[in-house]
């Protein structure tokens, strides 16, 4: 073989290992955006019963083809307390097993040399796929034929890598140099490293099933890699772990605790089998008794078996597993936090869209609690003229700006991401909601101004006035709760409800107004309070708008 073609099965290598990881990412997202909501339900049965946070980690991770993504999902919901430590860990432990699930289709597509192979079979789905996506107007058939192309182009990657091998295969010194490298921690570690480089433990496991199919190296050799792999596919959860907070963290450690002790038991395992049987007997010569003639489906059964066993092994100590965690990342006193901050999301998120548009709604909610939780102190500063809270108020405004900003960009951001058609709506919808919880805090401040303006004047409200205030504050309270009701659960009945409490507020508005022009003329409240006195009323009925649009963004979602 020249150096001619050593470069082209180099070249061809790598341009099979791209277009696996595009077809990955391919079928990653369009079967995350078609389950989205399923996915949501499904995270949400997550309980304290250990079996089910399997089943729904192998299920969730089957159903997206990405254990990084779920991971990565499950790193999320720790970090804002929806699950707990103990919990994700089962999860993990199913994602691992969901994980072999492209191993096995990998396995399954190299079967046939003689004939039509499913290789080739496999790889016109690409094309299939295309021309639904081409074709079509329909969200769910793109994304169907999305899944489509994406399997088609795993086989089409599959091919280029397996060509490669080929290739290397007939390299003498090449398969000299491989044969070279028995020891199994150095296996181990060479995939782990090479795993961490491409960030797909699928990839690096396809990678391994071809080298073992041309005989490029043994399928000793082969299963190494394969268990160094496991390692290695823990940097994505590693990489999300390290801008999150501390359970999230942990979260992080316990995939690395996981995997690293599946691999070091399965080398004892190994090292025992072949110190008892005087190297006869391995893993690799146990799989080829049980499944002869089969290279490709050996190493794919050997990584199901090995993730199964391991979960087996781990679920029983999962509380010395989050032990362990806590113990290697401490607690830490947290330090004020001073600056405005994002309370449910992070950049890390957006490798998960469902997750991100999930956790944005929760920040968009926690900012309507903070938009009325400020209102509400506007009202008690100018009733009272206390300004004890005003430094609390003004930090609340600087943060409910700041979330204006923050979450618009992040909409947009999310956005860009494949999502089905309800998550896509939902984030044009985002843009108004914010600017409409942002416009609460600006009608709070107005109303702290004219605290201030009563207190320059040494005036206040009377206790007729005080008492309609009173009664103002409480049917905002009335709709906000009716808002987030309807906001949060998509409740059409919350919705009208709210309206009520809206023409509600319309009402007192111009009684307020009527009632207080009324006392005025009878001396019984001082201009200057008067005109304050309406200019808040008027801003109150201003805030109640703005709430009820929140509530109505939930029609367009129907």
């Amino acid at each position: 073989m020249n150096i001619l073609s050593v470069i082209t099965a180099v070249l061809t290598l790598l341009a099979g290992i791209g277009v696996f990881l595009i077809a990955c990412t391919m079928m990653s997202s369009n079967l995350e955006s078609a389950s989205s909501k399923r996915l949501k339900r499904l995270f949400a049965k997550t309980g304290d019963n250990k079996w089910l946070g399997v089943a729904i980690g192998t299920i969730g991770t089957a159903a997206i083809q990405s254990s990084g993504a779920v991971t990565v999902m499950v790193i999320g919901f720790v970090n804002v307390g929806i699950i707990s430590l103990a919990q994700a860990a089962t999860i993990i432990y199913g994602a691992n097993i969901g994980t072999t699930v492209t191993a096995q289709l990998v396995a399954l597509g190299m079967f046939g040399t003689n004939s039509l192979s499913t290789t080739l079979i496999f790889s016109a789905f690409a094309g299939i796929g295309a021309f639904i996506m081409l074709f079509t107007k329909s969200d769910a058939w793109k994304q169907a034929g999305g899944v489509l192309t994406g399997f088609g182009m795993l086989f089409v990657g599959l091919s280029m890598m397996s060509n490669a091998m080929d290739e290397f295969a007939a390299l003498h010194s090449v398969k000299l140099f491989l044969a070279s490298i028995s020891n199994p921690l150095l296996l181990v570690l060479i995939g782990a490293v090479l795993t961490a480089i491409i960030q797909s433990s699928s990839v690096m496991t396809s990678i391994a099933i071809t080298m073992v199919v041309t005989g490029l190296v043994t399928l000793d050799q082969g299963i190494y890699l394969t268990m160094g792999s496991n390692i290695g596919s823990c940097v994505v959860a590693v990489i999300a772990g390290l801008t999150s907070g501390i359970a999230a963290k942990r979260t992080a450690m316990i995939h690395l605790i996981f995997n690293i002790m599946g691999v070091v038991l399965f080398l004892l395992i190994a090292g025992a089998m072949s110190l008892f049987t005087a190297g006869v007997w391995t893993f690799g010569t146990l799989f080829e008794h049980l499944l002869p003639a089969a290279p490709q489906l050996q190493l794919a059964m050997f990584h199901t078996v090995f993730n199964v066993c391991t979960m087996l092994v781990a679920l029983p100590l999962t509380g010395a597993l989050v032990a362990l965690a806590c113990k290697i990342i401490k607690d830490q006193p947290q330090p004020a936090e001073d600056k405005p901050h994002l309370y449910f999301l992070d950049e890390q998120m957006l490798r998960t869209p469902v997750v991100a548009v999930r956790q944005l709604k929760a920040e968009i909610e926690h900012m309507a609690e903070m938009a009325v939780a400020n209102f509400n102190r506007s009202i008690h500063i100018v009733k009272t003229l206390d300004t004890g809270e005003l430094d609390v108020f003004n930090k609340t405004e600087e943060e409910l700006n700041f979330l204006n900003r923050e979450l618009v960009q992040y909409a947009v951001r999310l956005s860009d991401k494949q999502l089905n058609r309800f998550d896509h709506q939902y984030l044009v919808s985002t843009i108004r909601t914010v600017s409409d919880l942002e416009r609460i805090g600006d009608y709070a401040t107005n109303i702290v101004e004219y605290a201030e303006s009563l207190q320059q004047h040494d005036v206040r409200f009377s206790e007729y006035a005080l008492k309609e205030i009173d009664q103002m504050n409480d049917l905002i309270a009335q709709l906000y709760e009716a808002t987030m009701q309807a906001y949060h659960k998509m409740d059409m009945e919350a919705l009208g409800h709210a309206n009520q409490i809206e023409d509600e507020i319309d009402r007192l508005t111009d009684e307020m107004e009527r009632n207080h022009i009324q006392r005025l003329s009878l001396g019984i409240c001082e201009p200057q309070a008067g005109t304050e006195y309406i200019s808040l009323a008027q801003n109150s009925e201003r805030v109640a708008d703005h709430l009820i649009n929140v509530a109505k963004t939930i029609r367009q979602l129907q």
